[in-house]
């Protein structure tokens, strides 16, 4: 048997690979392949219109992803598939597909190649706005009991809004489509031939509950006649444990990643996930932070809770045993790069040249020099819509205090402290739900590159924090799960013991600095409020021009 495993974490524009040897915790390669294809454009659809909200990839970069970063990590290694006993992997989520019967894409076909609705809907893809509102009004008219189970509120990010999004706006798609799955969920079927649906997706992103599964087709019925029947074709009922023992690779897994047929393979996860076993965050109460393009905030208990103001909780979402709860936030590292790409002025990018540093090093250095609340500024951190605790897209990011003597790394800074205090707002509300946080770990390319980030981070919550040591957590949450899975392990929760990081590298907060943040975030909170729950519809309205 061999003493190796895979995992693969597919993000938003590439998927990475790490080969784990599972007998000493060594990572040994690594490999990273960019999407080709990227985020479609409305070029790519011509003649056929992209509505401006749109996120769709191609499913083809998937599998080239999967071709190509499995065999790199093999070779660069210098080992033989018969050294590797698993492969375990990760995706972003919901980010979802229409398939036919036999499971290909719909987007292969050639009648549906321009056609926008038969492509990969990537989870950052907010165009079934109307098509969610409805969902969730219905089930309000029902008094439907699973509502309060997620939120109160069903999300366009999810399955069924986009789902109904199809029906909708091209129905041709959506009578061809005999299974809707997610694209983790998708890649498991084409690797072992078991259409499996994994709990970390189900659960999180299409209402399911391990106690009375999807809402019944009794309820899509009233949302749409035309929707009747759903659950258990176009949506699987077959719903199994994140991380658990998927199948073997069979012959078509085996060609595609290079790898023996019967190399376990483990049910994904959603990608925020996965480095909870990699960061060693095992136990109650320990809250992981997922900071990269977007944000995710996950923390696991030993009680089941209704917690208002999170995106859900499953019963053995993440790991058996444990209820996870996730919360989260849209908006991240993509607002600090929307912030450089339109804002930061030619001096700076020419000082930055002349240092020989990158533009982020450069306004990171001159934002460290500031006090807390960046001379004056206050921000909402909300640039792609909120999803705790307010689950609402028509929020936008704003700044408070500007003046004619405001600098670029004031802004910066303050964008990043409004990130914070949105970091803060979700202890809060696990807090008041009745959680206790123990412990705070980080993981995400961010938390490793940006050590003033991370300060603020710990200033704010006014907690420790530490930071995983691996340079992929997610890949690396994928070899554990597939360590378990293969059977190397007696469980996962072994082999987290055996695997996870030390996350010695630790932020422990100025509490002089924290203290001015305690001020700070009352009003962050008294702002938020304001826009997001009071009677002013400005956000709202803007969003409409």
């Amino acid at each position: 048997m061999g003493k190796y495993t895979i995992g693969v974490d597919y993000g938003t524009l590439s998927a990475r690979a790490l080969l784990l040897d599972i007998e000493t915790g060594r990572e040994i390669a690594t490999s990273e392949f960019t999407y080709p294809h990227g985020i479609l454009q409305a070029d790519f659809f011509a003649p056929n219109a992209l509505e401006r909200s749109a996120s769709l990839e191609h499913p083809q970069d998937y599998l080239d992803a999967l071709h190509f970063t499995v065999r790199d990590v093999v070779a660069k290694a210098g080992i033989t598939a018969d050294e590797v006993c698993g492969i375990g992997f990760d995706f972003t989520s919901c980010s979802v597909l229409p398939l036919t019967a036999d499971g290909t894409p719909l987007c292969f076909l050639e009648e549906f190649s321009k056609e926008p609705q038969a492509y990969v809907k990537l989870w950052n893809s907010y165009t079934a706005l109307d098509e969610a509102e409805h969902i969730t009004s219905t089930a309000k008219a029902e008094n439907a009991p699973w509502l309060k189970l997620f939120g109160g509120k069903v999300s366009a990010e999810w399955l069924f809004p986009k789902l109904y999004e199809i029906l909708h706006k091209a129905p041709r798609v959506y009578e061809k489509t005999a299974h809707y799955m997610e694209a983790g969920d998708w890649l498991t079927w084409l690797l072992t031939g078991n259409r499996i649906a994994s709990a970390s997706f189900a659960g999180f992103k299409a209402l399911w509950n391990p106690n009375t599964g999807y809402p019944g087709n009794d309820f899509w019925a009233k949302v749409d006649p035309r929707m009747d029947g759903i659950i258990g074709t176009k949506v699987t009922t077959d719903v199994r444990n994140a991380g658990a023992f998927a199948g073997g690779l069979n012959e078509v897994g085996a060609e595609l990643t290079g790898l023996n047929v019967g190399t376990a393979v483990a049910l994904p996860l959603i990608d925020a996930h996965a480095p909870m076993c990699s960061a060693g965050a095992v136990n109650a109460g320990q809250l992981l932070l997922i900071l990269g393009t977007s944000a995710g905030f996950i923390v696991m208990d030993d009680e089941y809770r209704l917690i208002d103001g999170i995106f859900g909780s499953i019963q053995d979402g993440i790991l058996p045993g444990l209820t996870a709860y996730e919360a989260s936030q849209p908006s991240m590292g993509n607002t600090f790069a929307w912030f450089v790409n339109n804002c930061v002025p030619a001096a700076y990018m020419e000082e930055a040249k002349d240092r020989n540093m990158g533009i982020f090093a450069l306004l990171d250095e001159k934002a460290s020099l500031l006090p807390p609340g960046s001379n004056g500024l206050l921000a909402l951190d909300w640039w792609n819509g909120n999803r705790s605790p307010y689950n609402d897209f028509d929020l936008s990011g704003m700044i408070l205090g500007l003046n004619l003597n405001t600098k670029p790394e004031e802004i910066y800074r303050a964008i990043i402290e409004s990130c914070a205090y949105a970091t803060k707002t979700v202890m809060d509300v696990y807090q008041k739900g009745g959680i206790r946080i123990r412990d705070i770990r980080a993981g995400g390319g961010i938390a490793r590159k940006n050590p003033m980030l991370m300060q603020i981070y710990a200033d704010v919550m006014g907690m420790p924090i530490r930071v995983t040591d691996s340079i992929q957590p997610g890949c690396k949450g994928g070899c554990i799960f597939a360590a378990a899975a293969s059977g190397q392990f007696e469980n996962v929760y072994a082999a987290a013991d055996a695997l996870a990081d030390k996350c010695e590298t630790v932020y422990v907060p100025d509490m002089q600095r924290h203290e001015q943040y305690v001020a700070l975030y009352e009003h962050y909170r008294r702002l938020a409020t304001y826009f997001a729950e009071g009677e002013n519809p400005v956000m709202k309205y803007l969003r409409t021009i």
